[in-house]
C-alpha cells in the first residue's frame, strides 16, 4: 500500500469515526432537550391542576358554609322577580293554545359577607331561582278581551329550581370578593398543597425531589417547604386564587433541585449503550490503525533487513569467489602458504555467514520458546572478563580501551554462560561499531539490594529518543543517512532482550545523540 492510499484510508476512517461521535453527541443533546420540554409541559399541567384543586376546595368549603348559615336562619327569604320571559303558540291540529312563562327570581335571606369575613360586610349574599310555568287552553283561540284573558287554563304545569351555571357564577362572584380578604394561610395549608403536588406528580411519572412555595406579589409567604430556593432554570410557577377581574396576587412556585439528574436518568440506559458501542468502535479503529502502521513498519523493516542481509552476504560471497578463483590459478595452487591463506579466508567468510544465519534462527527459536537454555549458578564477573577478552582485539586494533569499575561484593547469578556471554559481546560490539573514533568503553558493576547492575557506557554517536524506544525490536536499525555505514541486520539487541528476559532480568538504555549510550542490565542475585 503506497503512502497516498494509506493516508487517504486513515483520513476517511478518522472522519467517519468523528462523524459517528458527533452524531451520538447530537442525539444525546436532542434527547435531553426533548426530555426537558416534556418535563416542562407535564409540570405546567401538574401545577395547573393543583391550582384548580385549591380553588375548587375553597369554593366547595365556602358553598357548604353558606348553606349551613342559610338553613340555620329558619325564615322564608324575600323574593323579587328580576326578569320574566313569555311565549305563546297555537297548535292548529289539536286546536290548543300553549303559553310558556319563565322568570328569574332573587332570594334574600339577609346574609352578607360579614358572616364569612368581618372585612366583607358590604357584600350582599343571595340566591337566584328560576320559575317555569306551562299553561294549555283547549278550544277556541284566546283574544284580547278581559273575559278571555281571565280564563283559567285547562292544564297548568309549574316547575321551580336553581340555574346551576348561573347559580354557580353568582356564588363565585361574591365568593371571590369575600375570600380575597383572607390571609393566605387561612386559604390553603402546607399539608394539602404537598398532598396535591405529590399525587399529581406521581400521575405523570415525575419521580424527583421537589420544593414548593406560595409568593405574594413577588415575596415569599409562610406557605412554603423548608428547603425551597428559587432557581430560574428549575422553577415553574402559575397564578392561584384569581379575583373576579382575572388578577391574582399569589403565585404557586415549584422547583426541582435534581432536574438535570432526572433528565439524564431518563436516557441513561440508551446513552450508556451508545457510549459503549462508540468506545468499541474507537478501540477497534485504534487497533486497526495500529495494525496498519505496525504492518507498514514491519514491511519497511523487512525491506531494510533484506537489503542489509544482501549487503552482508554479498561481501563474503565475493571474497569466497575471488579466493576460489585464485586457488584455481596454476601459479598459486602450488604455493601452499597462499592456498592455506585463501582457504582460511573462505573458512572465515563462511563462518561469518553461518553466524548471521544462526542469529536469525536463534531469535526465531527464542520467540517460539524452542531454544533450550540451561542455567547454573555462575560468577558473572568471570563472564564479563570473557566478553571483554573476546572483543579486546578489535578495540586494540582501533586504538581504543575498555575500563572495568567493579564495586560489587556479590556476583553469583543463575545464568547460561554461552548465551549471557553473547549478550555482553553484542552490547560491547555495538559500542565499538557506533564509535566514530577510537572506542572508549567503561563497564560499571555494583550491587543494589538483591540485584547486580551492569552498566556498559560508550562515547559513541548515541541515539535519538525514538531509537531508544525501539532499539530492542527485531530488525530495527536507526537510519544514519547511509543505510549500510554500520554493518548489521538489527537482530543483536533483539536477541539480547530475549536472553535477559529469559534470565528474569531487565535491560534499559540511556542515550543522547552525539554523546554516547549506556546499556544497563539488572540481574537477580542468588540468595
Amino acid at each position: 500500500m503506497n503512502k497516498k492510499r494509506f493516508r487517504l484510508l486513515v483520513f476517511l476512517m478518522s472522519v467517519s469515526l468523528i462523524g459517528i461521535i458527533l452524531v451520538q453527541l447530537y442525539w444525546i443533546n436532542t434527547s435531553l432537550k426533548k426530555s426537558e420540554e416534556e418535563f416542562k409541559l407535564h409540570v405546567q399541567q401538574v401545577i395547573g391542576r393543583v391550582a384548580e384543586m385549591i380553588n375548587e376546595k375553597e369554593y366547595i368549603s365556602f358553598y357548604r358554609q353558606y348553606y349551613k348559615i342559610r338553613d340555620s336562619i329558619g325564615k322564608e327569604p324575600e323574593t323579587k322577580t328580576l326578569k320574566e320571559f313569555f311565549f305563546m303558540e297555537r297548535n292548529k291540529k289539536t286546536n290548543e293554545t300553549i303559553i310558556y312563562t319563565s322568570s328569574l327570581v332573587s332570594q334574600d335571606y339577609g346574609i352578607n359577607g360579614s358572616f364569612f369575613d368581618k372585612n366583607a360586610d358590604t357584600i350582599k349574599v343571595g340566591n337566584i331561582l328560576t320559575n317555569r310555568k306551562t299553561e294549555i287552553y283547549a278550544g277556541t283561540a284566546l283574544d284580547n278581551s278581559s273575559v278571555e284573558m281571565n280564563r283559567k287554563p285547562d292544564i297548568t304545569i309549574e316547575k321551580s329550581g336553581s340555574l346551576s351555571s348561573l347559580d354557580k357564577a353568582n356564588y363565585q362572584l361574591f365568593f371571590r370578593d369575600i375570600v380575597s380578604q383572607r390571609p393566605i394561610q387561612d386559604r390553603i395549608s402546607r399539608d394539602d398543597l404537598d398532598k396535591y403536588l405529590t399525587n399529581e406528580l406521581q400521575k405523570y411519572q415525575i419521580r424527583t425531589p421537589y420544593e414548593y412555595a406560595v409568593y405574594s406579589n413577588g415575596l415569599a409567604t409562610k406557605i412554603r417547604s423548608d428547603r425551597f430556593k428559587y432557581d430560574k432554570k428549575s422553577t415553574y410557577g402559575i397564578p392561584i386564587f384569581q379575583d373576579n377581574e382575572g388578577m391574582s396576587q399569589y403565585q404557586l412556585l415549584v422547583t426541582f433541585p435534581q432536574k438535570s439528574k432526572f433528565f439524564f436518568s431518563s436516557i441513561l440506559g440508551i446513552t450508556l449503550l451508545s457510549i459503549l458501542f462508540t468506545l468499541i468502535i474507537v478501540l477497534t479503529f485504534s487497533s486497526a490503525l495500529n495494525q496498519l502502521i505496525t504492518q507498514k513498519q514491519i514491511s519497511e523493516i523487512k525491506t531494510d533487513f533484506i537489503n542489509n542481509m544482501t549487503h552482508e552476504f554479498k561481501t563474503p560471497i565475493a571474497t569466497i569467489n575471488l579466493a576460489l578463483d585464485a586457488i584455481k590459478n596454476p601459479k598459486i595452487i602450488d604455493d601452499k602458504d597462499k592456498v592455506q591463506r585463501y582457504l582460511q579466508m573462505i573458512k572465515d567468510e563462511n563462518k561469518r555467514m553461518h553466524a548471521q544465519v544462526e542469529n536469525v534462527l536463534r531469535i526465531s527459536k527464542l520467540e517460539k520458546k524452542e531454544l533450550d537454555i540451561s542455567k547454573e549458578p555462575t560468577d558473572v564477573l568471570g563472564i564479563i572478563d570473557d566478553a571483554v577478552e573476546h572483543i579486546g582485539l578489535i578495540v586494540e586494533d582501533r586504538e581504543g580501551q575498555i575500563t572495568k569499575h567493579i564495586d560489587a561484593k556479590r556476583a553469583t547469578i543463575l545464568l547460561n554462560e554461552v548465551h549471557f556471554t553473547n549478550v555482553l559481546v553484542n552490547i560491547l560490539d555495538n559500542a565499538v561499531k557506533y564509535s566514530p573514533g577510537p572506542p572508549v568503553i567503561d563497564i560499571y558493576v555494583e550491587n543494589i539490594k538483591d540485584y547486580i547492575v551492569i552498566k556498559i557506557k560508550d562515547q559513541g554517536s548515541g541515539m535519538s529518543k525514538v531509537a531508544q524506544k525501539r532499539v530492542f525490536e527485531k530488525f530495527y536499525r536507526e537510519h544514519t543517512g547511509d543505510l549500510h555505514n554500520v554493518k548489521g541486520h538489527g537482530l543483536g539487541l533483539a536477541y539480547v532482550k530475549q536472553i535477559v528476559d529469559d534470565h528474569n532480568g531487565q535491560i534499559f538504555v540511556e542515550s543522547e545523540k552525539g554523546k554516547g549510550s549506556v546499556f544497563i542490565l539488572k540481574m537477580p542475585l542468588i540468595n
